[in-house]
């Protein structure tokens, strides 16, 4: 989390929380005031002190939100016009024992305008880091108790009732964002911050070209393959000659008419024998 912002925040928060112990020791005062008692007195001026504290504290977040959120101009003018507006209120609470026709600390006109413009300026809020659920319903109730601060004239209580309750509000508001930007469920864009090129880094497009590039090695790899190996040698066929008989059977062939050739010289043998031995008693 960016520093400023941090510290803007944690500013935030302790100028709500300061306008919240305020609330408590006006009423405080207010049940035990005697005018004689040094009390009273020592309340008054730490009532003031704190609530001087407090808007000087909302004035440095204002200050440090400026200086680094990055756009978010709605969110910076309204939660500006919203510290003028608590100002002049408090302003008017305290100066209200003087005649000043123009300001009714019991009107409920007022508590309505006055509640529903603190919820414009707490709506605001959401486009720090919109379209987060968490975020969103925080909002949305610190929208309700801001509105519900109203209520308070009807009961009998003064305006400063929904000063009072915007302040919770308020500060409930800032804790969640304090919170959520540590656990990194928001995130808002400051000036300063360094690109987050590792988070939103992606390997899944490198990892297809990478694959694209080992097909098209593998390709090539089978291609060069296909052309260096040789073509198959044509078997010849065999001749007329051969489609007969196998070679076994020629030579059974061969060598049985050797057989019967050898078979018939024996046979004739004897009997030219014969013939000698008779013309030779002839003669």
């Amino acid at each position: 989390m960016h520093k400023k912002l941090s510290l803007g925040i944690n500013l935030a928060l302790a100028g709500n929380l300061l306008f919240v112990l305020f609330g408590i020791i006006c009423y405080w005062f207010q049940k035990i005031y005697d005018p004689d008692s040094g009390f009273s007195a020592f309340l008054e001026k730490t009532a003031y002190v704190t609530l001087f504290s407090g808007f000087i504290a909302l004035a440095a977040a204002e200050v440090l939100l400026w200086r680094t959120v990055r756009m978010r101009t709605a969110v910076k003018v309204a939660f500006a016009l919203y510290i003028i507006m608590e100002a002049f209120m408090m302003y008017c609470e305290l100066n209200s024992f003087k005649v000043m026709s123009f300001y009714d600390p019991y009107s409920m006109k007022l508590a309505i305008l006055h509640a529903v413009l603190s919820a414009v300026v707490c709506f605001a809020f959401v486009y720090l880091d919109p379209y987060k659920t968490p975020y969103e319903v925080t909002i949305i109730i610190c929208i309700g108790v801001i509105l519900g601060g109203m209520f308070g004239n009807l009961i009998g209580i003064r305006v400063y009732f929904s000063i009072l309750v915007n302040a919770i509000a308020f500060s409930v508001l800032f804790f969640a964002i304090r919170i959520m930007l540590k656990r990194e469920i928001i995130e808002i864009d400051c000036y300063g911050d360094k690109a987050r090129v590792a988070e939103y880094k992606s390997v899944f497009f490198e990892e297809e070209v990478d694959d694209d590039e080992d097909e098209e090695e593998n390709e090539a790899t089978e291609a060069s393959a296909e052309v260096s190996e040789p073509e198959p040698e044509k078997k010849e066929r065999p001749s007329t000659e051969d489609k007969g008989e196998p070679a076994g059977d020629k030579e059974k062939s061969s060598g049985g008419s050797q057989n019967k050739k050898s078979g018939q010289e024996k046979k004739s043998n004897p009997g030219q024998r014969n013939n000698r031995k008779k013309q030779h008693k002839k003669k």
